[in-house]
């Protein structure tokens, strides 16, 4: 009962705030009123489409019959495809009509447009006006004297008033032209001059009078004056539904009180305009498409008509997967519960709102491939929203760890117990360094071990025979073996160990041949194989070089990150990610999965993997029992981190069956493992993304598309911000470190999220790569050799800045669609800007400082 009344308490805080958010985003707004019949209405009889078809003479009755009451004219832009019929069909409905006759570059197309147009005068006494040309000296069609010439033949045998309709700026441009004309009929529209709405109509109203002082003996007809409802800013000028009633309605009052003679463009929305203006070129009409009044002429207006069936829609879509949630994450405290409820709520609502968002447009178009795009990437980006909420959510509210492991204290081995065999790989590796690692093997507080070093491939003996001579040194415990030639790289090398341990060891421990282990590694961990099912028990990596310089400072707290915060949630499950360093082994499940696997470059997460295929458990201690030393230099950090994504690809390309449905791995552990290598193909997909973008920006600039919507932009910037914020948090409360260094960690991070991103795409599509040592001990590279390492990178963030800069430059600062798209462009830009701070860090000069040897923590 508590649990039903826990769910049920969270479900309705959960809806209600999702109604609420709905409701204040989608808000009506009062707007002035207006009561009257529109003087005049902009009608195109066209169908919709990427092309226009025209209309049939019922479906122009049809359009007649809802204007009529609103409007008493009409006015059409020519005469072709059957619009010669609509004087004659509005006529039925008491409709006026103001006649357009299309001027285009073909001369003779326009002496035939004109002839007809006299004739359709002719024969329908409701035509009471006659334009010839819309914007034909705008588009740059034909001179001014040959549309003078057409508007006087129009003159002589028509008795209406006839005009051409421009723009303001065209009629000063040419005042012969309002000379050869009966009166002006001119295009004012602030939306396209960028002028945001609060100024539109003050700007409508000075460009009226300026002509009307420019051309004092002509009457003025305003016959293109609206606002659009969807689409594209212009500078500050917004399309919305709000903007446009408000825009419209105040407009009607003003001409109503100045008694402005005026044509609204435009009727009905017009989807064929896309391919001609763009997005915004289908939403200028009072009605849509299918005929419905986007808003009353009076009360309030609300932005969408139809956000109370996204809400209910998104409450439907996320009250299984809440409820499931709840019911099942009994471990959790009522507000992180909460709080993953919230988050799951408004990934739907998002999804709800990119949907309708793209069923807004109605149409089957050219854009339909885009929408899909932009709605599958929001799913993916969602996705990695709700797997860092989920880990944030666990760090800070859950009640108990289940799975919470110390290394044993006081515990003393017994004369019988269990022999450890500890193997040291290694190749190419600096002498002393091994030594090092090699002394502090044979100070262990253990009895029964011994330690098998192997050294692969290395050709030069003056590396590899010091550590023959020091392991005959610290005597029988150590032997050590060279393999001038050996494949399988240190997979190789442990199989081989492996086949030389000695019979009775029933442990196997693995160790890099950079770590010094405390003394105490064995007597604290070796305990837990009394659990028969736990087949590897292992410690974090950790590292005494910290000190060293600031980018290995930077370093240190960017591993500690997975190792305190990523391991510790995976263990609750167990479903850690297995290291070949500080780990112990049991060799008899070592052998029953047949050993290390040979063919992959991260042999150690793949064997913990198939260990737990085989029902085997694993123990995660969070507690530092060995310490070694971290890549020198940048492009070494990289490397590393390009070995472990290539090898992430290799293991779920291998065990992707296992993965996705099979019965020898728990619900718990194929999340783990799926969600925990995640991110790195986020990083892979960001480069897609970066490199889409740079390339989105080239056409915006050249005007062959539009800014992508809103609601894909302000997502994706959101979930960003989520990820950086969760990301301290996490630190704050798992690892202990200054705010600063949480800072630095992030950027070491993001410095190596393009490495990921092309080990990422290069596993997807090849099968093996060289495995790669990661130097230690070498030299610090130059300031010069800093921009070598993170010339891609660098190569990049230029592009995107150039990006960035010239979409402002070009759309203005003012315009909101330029600004997100901006404002995206540099969010792609951090993990590169990340990557040149780290190489620059790496090889800026210094003085050096002694390296903290202690094994303290």
């Amino acid at each position: 009962m508590l649990a039903f009344r826990r769910t049920a308490l969270i479900l309705a805080i959960v809806l209600l705030a999702n109604f609420a958010i709905w409701a204040i985003v989608n808000r009506s707004v009062s707007e002035r009123s207006w009561g009257g019949v529109i003087n005049g209405l902009s009608y195109s009889a066209w169908q919709a489409g990427d092309t226009a078809n025209h209309m049939s003479d019922a479906d122009i009755d049809r359009d007649m019959a809802v204007l009529a009451g609103h409007t008493g004219s009409i006015r059409t832009y020519g005469i072709s495809d059957g619009l010669d019929h609509i004087p004659g069909i509005a006529a039925r409905h008491n409709l006026n009509v103001n006649l357009g006759a299309w001027i285009s570059r073909d001369a003779g197309a326009n002496a035939q447009e004109v002839a007809r147009a006299i004739d359709i005068v002719h024969n329908n006494p409701n035509i009471k006006r006659l334009t010839i040309g819309n914007e034909a000296l705008l588009r740059d069609d034909l001179k001014s004297a040959d549309l003078i010439a057409f508007i006087e033949r129009a003159k002589r045998e028509v008795n209406i008033p006839v005009t051409t309709a421009e723009p303001w700026h065209i009629w000063l441009k040419y005042p012969e032209l309002a000379d050869s004309v009966d009166f002006i009929t001119v295009h004012i529209l602030p939306y396209w001059e960028g002028v945001p709405l609060d100024g539109a109509l003050p700007y409508l109203l000075y460009r009226y009078h300026q002509l009307a002082a420019a051309f004092p003996q002509k009457h003025i007809y305003i016959g293109e004056v609206g606002w659009p409802s969807e689409g594209q800013w212009v500078k500050g000028a917004e399309p919305s539904q709000v903007n446009q009633a408000k825009f419209i309605r105040d407009f009607l009052n003003i001409a109503t009180e100045q008694r402005l003679d005026y044509s609204i463009i435009e009727a009905f929305d017009s989807p064929w305009k896309r391919v001609i203006e763009g997005s915004v070129g289908a939403h200028w009409g009072l009605w849509n498409f299918a005929r419905q009044p986007k808003f009353a002429m009076s009360g309030s207006v609300a932005e969408s008509t139809r956000w109370v069936q996204g809400c209910l829609i998104s409450s439907v879509l996320a009250l299984f997967p809440v409820q499931w949630f709840v019911r099942r994450e009994r471990n959790l405290k009522f507000a992180g519960s909460l709080f993953y409820a919230g988050l799951m709520q408004a990934v739907a609502s998002v999804l709800v709102w990119a949907v309708m968002a793209a069923m807004a447009e109605k149409i089957i178009n050219g854009n339909t491939l885009a929408w899909v795009a932009l709605i599958g990437a929001q799913v993916v980006l969602l996705a990695l929203l709700l797997v860092d909420g989920f880990e944030l959510t666990e760090v800070l509210w859950t009640n108990q760890r289940r799975r919470k492991f110390e290394p044993y204290q006081g515990w003393l081995p017994p004369p019988d117990a269990p022999k450890i065999s500890i193997h040291v790989p290694c190749y190419n590796e600096p002498p002393h360094m091994v030594i090092e690692t090699l002394d502090a093997l044979a100070q262990l507080a253990y009895p029964n071990f011994e330690v098998i070093v192997v050294d692969n491939n290395t050709q030069d003996e003056a590396v590899w025979k010091p550590l023959e001579e020091h392991c005959a040194k610290l005597g029988s415990r150590f032997r050590f073996f060279h393999l001038p030639r050996w494949p399988g790289f240190k997979a190789g090398a442990l199989n081989f160990a492996l086949a030389q341990t000695a019979l009775d060891a029933s442990i196997i421990g693995v160790i890099d041949s950079d770590y010094v282990v405390s003394a105490d590694w064995l007597i604290g961990t070796v305990p837990y194989f009394d659990n028969v099912n736990v087949a590897f028990v292992q410690a974090p990596q950790d590292y005494r070089d910290r000190e060293e310089n600031p980018f290995k400072r930077m370093c240190y707290w960017e591993y500690a990150g997975f190792f305190h915060i990523g391991m510790v949630q995976r263990n609750e499950r167990n479903a850690i990610i297995q290291h070949g360093t500080m780990t112990l082994i049991r060799k008899a499940a070592l052998q029953r999965v047949t050993g290390w696997a040979e063919w992959c470059i991260c042999e150690d997460a793949e064997l913990g993997l198939r260990l737990f295929e085989n029902g085997y458990e694993a123990v995660y201690m969070n507690h530092s029992l060995g310490r070694g030393l971290m890549p020198d230099n940048f492009s070494a950090y990289k490397t590393q981190r390009f070995r472990w994504a290539y090898g992430a690809v290799q293991i779920l390309k291998r065990h992707w069956r296992a993965l996705k449905e099979g019965e020898t791995l728990t619900r718990g552990q194929r999340y783990h493992f799926i969600s925990g290598w995640m991110p790195w193909f986020a990083d892979a997909a960001h480069i897609v993304f970066a490199l889409a973008a740079i390339l989105w920006s080239i056409f915006l600039l050249l005007h062959w598309v539009e800014f992508p919507p809103a609601v894909f932009l302000v997502p994706t910037l959101s979930v960003f911000v989520f990820k950086f914020v969760s990301g301290f948090f996490l630190y704050h409360v798992r690892v202990k470190c200054t705010a600063l260094d949480r800072f630095n960690a992030a950027v070491a991070g993001m410095g190596l999220s393009h490495a990921v991103a092309r080990a990422v795409w290069q596993g997807m599509f090849t099968s093996g790569t060289p495995f790669y040592r990661t130097p230690k001990c070498a030299d610090k590279p130059a300031l010069i050799q800093a921009f070598l390492m993170a010339r891609e990178e660098i190569a990049l963030l230029l592009a995107l800045i150039a990006c960035a800069i010239a979409v402002l430059l070009t759309f203005d600062v003012s315009n909101q669609n330029a600004v997100l798209w901006a404002g995206m462009l540099s969010v792609q830009t951090l993990p590169y800007w990340a990557a040149l701070a780290m190489a620059m860090v790496n090889a800026w000069p210094r003085k050096k400082t002694v390296v903290l040897q202690s094994m303290q923590i």
